[in-house]
């Protein structure tokens, strides 16, 4: 007995790995050799491409397809139709497969937020959040909000998703961080 659950409409090819836990609701298409973690969220119509790793606990929305190259460690949210893309010069005519594809991670915590883009080869640090239709075009800092087109970094964020003030303590939670050489660190 497995310990997931896939909605009938979707699509799980042979030589995936799933997680207990892990619910895969309509219209979703998992490829071949892609590994997924324990207590993960997919809604509807994601795509899994072939050889993806994802952790556990991540919750992916609506309309978001995870191409070859992306990696997602534990917690990692995408929002709704946000995009990853896996080539820097695509052409229909003279693809490169596999080992043209640039590396994509989001550490532990990133949020990417609806319909933001992330573009291949550029990693999220942990506890990451890029806003809502942003453009990520280079690597984002450990708790580092990034927004914009193209994505520029505009504050700091809390591990629990809120936005830091100055003296670096979260109202909410009432974590504490300080800035260590340009990096935000929790104490």
């Amino acid at each position: 007995m497995k310990g997931y659950f896939v909605h009938e409409t979707s699509v799980i090819d042979d030589n995936v790995k799933i997680g207990n836990g892990t619910k895969i609701w309509h219209f979703s298409h998992v490829q071949s050799g892609a590994v997924i973690g324990e207590n993960c969220s997919f809604g509807q119509n994601v795509n899994v491409s072939n050889n993806v790793k994802i952790g556990n606990g991540c919750k992916i929305q609506n309309n978001v397809s995870l191409y070859e190259g992306v990696e997602l460690e534990d917690y990692v949210f995408c929002g709704p139709s946000m995009v990853f893309t896996n080539d820097l010069t695509p052409r229909a005519k003279y693809p490169k497969g596999a080992a043209g594809y640039k590396k994509t991670v989001l550490h532990t915590g990133a949020t990417v937020g609806a319909n933001a883009t992330v573009v291949c080869g550029h990693n999220l640090g942990k506890w990451s959040m890029a806003a809502a239709g942003a453009v990520v075009t280079k690597d984002v800092p450990d708790y580092a909000l990034v927004a914009g087109v193209p994505a520029k970094q505009i504050g700091w964020v809390c591990e629990c998703g809120e936005r830091l003030k100055d003296g670096f303590i979260c109202e909410t939670c009432g974590r504490k961080y300080h800035l260590n050489n340009e990096r935000l660190e929790e104490i």
